[in-house]
């Protein structure tokens, strides 16, 4: 058993649940995240039409979806033309793409150049809006990644029987400034701390490497720090969590996981929290 955490919606959306037996689409990354999904989608009996991309996606997650369109990052017309054939009008967007992936693996269709070409940034929420905008002028709306999910939200308080000390709790304070700032200039969504200094900001890598980097810098007691960006648009691009982001955490020898809560979101919860009261972590989930 973990503490009482308080919880609630993530978000709330104006746009109804799609009927059963409708079509819903995902377009989907890495991870475990868009295989939950699929599943509690099929629960709510909805149909699911899948986008995966090549040396992302897991294929796995073919086995819980009614279908499946592979295509390689930036073949945008190849997404559109696959909803539209499966009479998709809502979609989400669910789990990440590598950002090293960018420098070598993108394969932009005309339709992909085109959008390209209009793009008046580069950071990731103004290309991921501009993406959902342009999906809803063929007809396809994005809409939050956690309908129907509202239990992989992490809630507000100690999610584990170890609770912080003084001196991590001062540190996860710190931290969470410095990573709400990192945010705000769109370079990543998790810090590092030991000491009231920051080892590790997450980059192009990632949460675990940059969990394992901080790690070998602090050597133990480092408390690690994910939140959204000040900025963040809910529809995409949410901070997740994991057991394997408690692997990572207890081989670097860190001791706190701070999250934010209602904005994060905790896949396999149970194992999850396991695996961290096992390893002496300690979970925390700060409102924002």
């Amino acid at each position: 058993m973990v503490p009482h955490a308080v919880t609630r919606e993530i978000s709330s959306s104006t746009l109804p649940l799609p009927s059963p037996g409708s079509w819903i689409g995902l377009i989907a990354g890495n991870g475990r995240f868009p295989i939950i999904f699929a599943e509690n989608a099929k629960k709510l009996g909805l149909r699911v039409s899948a986008v995966a991309h090549y040396g992302e996606t897991a294929p796995e997650l073919e086995q819980v979806v009614d279908r499946m369109h592979w295509v390689r990052i930036g073949q945008f017309g190849k997404v559109i033309r696959a909803f539209k054939c499966d009479g998709v009008e809502q979609a989400v967007m669910l789990g990440g793409i590598k950002k090293t992936h960018l420098f070598s693996d993108v394969r932009p269709d005309f339709r992909a150049m085109a959008f390209f070409a209009k793009l008046k940034s580069w950071k990731d929420d103004h290309i991921l809006r501009a993406m959902a905008d342009d999906l809803k002028d063929e007809g396809i709306t994005i809409r939050e990644s956690t309908f129907g999910l509202s239990n992989l939200v992490v809630p507000e308080g100690t999610l584990t029987r170890r609770r912080p000390s003084k001196k991590e709790q001062e540190d996860a304070s710190y931290g969470w400034t410095i990573a709400k700032e990192i945010g705000r200039m769109d370079i990543g969504q998790c810090v590092v701390v030991k000491d009231r200094v920051i080892v590790a900001v997450e980059a192009v890598e990632g949460t675990d490497e940059t969990i394992r980097r901080g790690g070998r810098l602090a050597r133990s007691g480092a408390v690690v720090v994910k939140c959204c960006k000040p900025q963040q648009d809910l529809r995409f691009d949410l901070p997740a969590v994991g057991p394997q982001t408690i692997d990572v955490m207890d081989e670097a020898k860190a001791s706190v996981l701070a999250l934010e809560a209602y904005k994060t979101i905790m896949l396999d919860r149970e194992e999850m929290l396991e695996k961290a009261c096992q390893a002496g972590i300690a979970i925390i989930g700060v409102p924002g």
